[in-house]
């Protein structure tokens, strides 16, 4: 039989504590594994190593079949289409078999490791500042967002699981960007519902920039609400339970039948809203930021004359102004706070609620 390798395909950050978080769940992940098994990882953009390091080692060890998973929560575009492109490439490149599993997508074990940071953080709050019956608790599950509404469907549907699991007296779903509504317009409106307790769960893997800008804002909402009490819950980390998922992800590539990535894909299939991406071609958009770190220019918060205590996004809007008027002069900072790809600049579509009041245009009515 040949030798299998396992290969993990990140994101990256620009947060350091990102990175070294994604390192510390791929250290953990061989113990869930077979033990003849080799496993190592790489990021798309923004950290070392890339994807192409992990699968050297890879082929340094022998292995002449690689099981790779995307790092993600949900199917968008970086796992549909940025992350395959970097497989296909290199396999054809070196003639080895990879083949590609699932997203960790809506799963029990994922959905009862979200219901496990939530009771965390509702009991440390209970025991801080007295109990909350949970119908008089409104849930805020805050998802990363993307162009494509097939992750941001899952997000909802997380939600409904969480809320009726566990019986909160409602729920709002939000985005930390891309789409709508965004954070701040999503608590604002949650804090006009009458609840007495307001539990914000960014569903994230790890911490970064956009972890930062969930709980900004919702200190930014709750100052202005003393009446509510507000609490962030953690987010999902290296819970047992993601790790048990991974690595279900990895072992079903060699079942006879391994079940199909991407089920319900817009470059596949017609969705609504979005029929003209269908046979859009499958090609990587990430390779000027490859393996650029934490520590590159213009990468901190602090370097942004826009943020104040963190990254509202802000910036990504005042660049694509210059952008619109031809007077685009290299502020590309938003790349490094907020990721929101649909500004690079290349040729995939424009997401079409851009200019919706609720998503990123709304991060202007806090700067006068």
């Amino acid at each position: 039989m040949s030798k299998i390798g396992v290969m993990i395909c990140g994101h990256g950050s620009r947060s350091q504590a990102a990175v070294d978080e994604f390192s510390v769940l791929a250290q953990k992940l061989p113990a869930y594994l077979p033990a003849e098994w080799e496993t190592e990882y790489g990021y798309l953009e923004f950290a070392n190593p890339v994807i192409r390091d992990g699968l050297d080692k890879l082929r340094e060890k022998g292995c002449e079949r690689i099981l790779a998973v995307p790092g993600m929560l949900f199917a968008a575009m970086h796992s549909k289409n940025d992350i395959p492109t970097v497989l296909n490439t290199y396999a054809a490149k070196h003639g080895v078999t990879v083949s590609y599993g699932r997203e960790l997508g809506v799963d029990p074990k994922m959905i009862a490791a979200a219901g496990a940071r939530l009771q965390e953080a509702i009991a440390q709050a209970d025991a801080r500042d007295g109990a909350v019956a949970l119908h008089d608790t409104c849930l805020v599950v805050i998802g990363r967002g993307a162009s494509d509404p097939d992750a941001n469907g899952n997000v909802a549907k997380i939600a409904r699981m969480l809320q009726e699991g566990m019986g909160f007296g409602w729920c709002e779903v939000g985005y930390s960007g891309v789409t709508f509504p965004l954070v701040e317009p999503c608590l604002s409106h949650a804090s006009k519902l009458g609840y007495k307790r307001i539990v914000v769960f960014p569903y994230f893997l790890f911490t970064g920039i956009l972890i930062d800008r969930i709980y900004g804002f919702t200190d930014q909402v709750a100052a202005s609400r003393p009446d509510i009490q507000f609490v962030k819950a953690g987010y999902l980390n290296d819970h047992d339970l993601v790790l048990e998922t991974f690595a279900e992800r990895i072992t079903e590539q060699i079942g006879e039948v391994p079940p199909p990535n991407c089920a319900m894909c817009k470059y596949r299939t017609q969705v609504l809203g979005f029929e003209a991406e269908v046979g859009t071609p499958q090609e990587s958009h990430h390779h000027h930021v490859e393996g650029q770190g934490a520590s590159a220019p213009g990468s901190n918060v602090q370097d942004c004359a826009l943020c104040q205590d963190f990254c509202t996004g802000l910036c990504r809007l005042q660049s694509q102004d210059h952008a619109d008027h031809g007077h685009d002069h290299g502020h590309h900072h938003h790349h490094h706070h907020g990721h929101d790809h649909d500004h690079h600049h290349h040729h995939h579509a424009a997401y079409p609620h851009a200019d919706h009041p609720h998503g990123p245009e709304s991060a202007r009515k806090g700067k006068t």
